[in-house]
């Protein structure tokens, strides 16, 4: 199966560019996007469970809570926890479900996660989507970013809907609106979520800084007399 590289993802955005003046603007601004790779396997997924409907810093505290606390992170060191350690690490009752049930299916060999670099995308879905608590965009999300698959669009990803939200001055679409919208950016959808991306990010770091050279520029006026 293609995976994405540094260079195919600089080559993708240039084609992308050529076609889209949104994805152009955010060449201009902040150049390619990363490549965002993770490494296949069970810590990987684990780490995306936790990030669904949360923020990325949640998720990291928690899993990196987690790594502190086994040292490895494997399906077996997962269950020698108990619910409530989980939860002294930071998961919730559902997750904490979805990481023994995941944990219980590797061990039993329900699934291979190494089997999955051979599959096409759609048979990685739905090995993946058999689990409990693993639904599209996790899913999605494992295949864009650890396997590096070159055309894959994350469904309901709220950071995707807002760039281009921003981007077109459009409304903002719903799940299965935007999955529509990015039919025109085949073959190289996962190219275009990372350019999506790359912007959202971007925008929100200089948002801050703003926001903070503002305070440094309020705290150093002198008082008005």
């Amino acid at each position: 199966m293609k995976r994405l590289t540094n260079r195919s993802i600089a080559k993708f955005t240039l084609a992308l560019g050529a076609e889209y003046p949104i994805f152009a603007r955010v060449h201009e601004l902040y150049g390619p996007p990363p490549l965002w790779d993770r490494e296949p396997g069970f810590a990987t997924l684990l780490q995306i469970i936790l990030e669904q409907q949360v923020s990325l810093a949640s998720a990291k505290a928690c899993y990196d809570k987690l790594a502190a606390t086994l040292g490895h992170v494997t399906p077996e060191t997962v269950l020698t926890l108990s619910d409530a350690e989980l939860k002294t690490v930071g998961f919730s009752r559902q997750k904490t479900s979805y990481a023994r049930h995941l944990s219980e299916a590797l061990i039993c060999r329900h699934i291979d996660l190494d089997s999955l670099v051979d599959l096409p995308d759609a048979e990685v879905k739905a090995v993946l989507m058999s689990l409990k608590g693993i639904g599209e965009w996790t899913s999605d999300i494992y295949l864009l970013m650890a396997l590096l698959r070159p055309d894959v669009m994350p469904k309901g990803d709220i950071a995707l809907h807002s760039a281009y939200h921003k981007l077109t001055g459009e409304k903002r679409p719903t799940s299965n609106e935007f999955i529509k919208i990015a039919e025109q950016w085949r073959p190289y959808r996962s190219v275009a979520a990372r350019l999506l991306w790359h912007f959202y990010l971007s925008e929100k770091k200089n948002g801050t800084r703003m926001m903070q050279k503002k305070l440094i520029n309020a705290d150093t006026k002198p008082p008005s007399r």
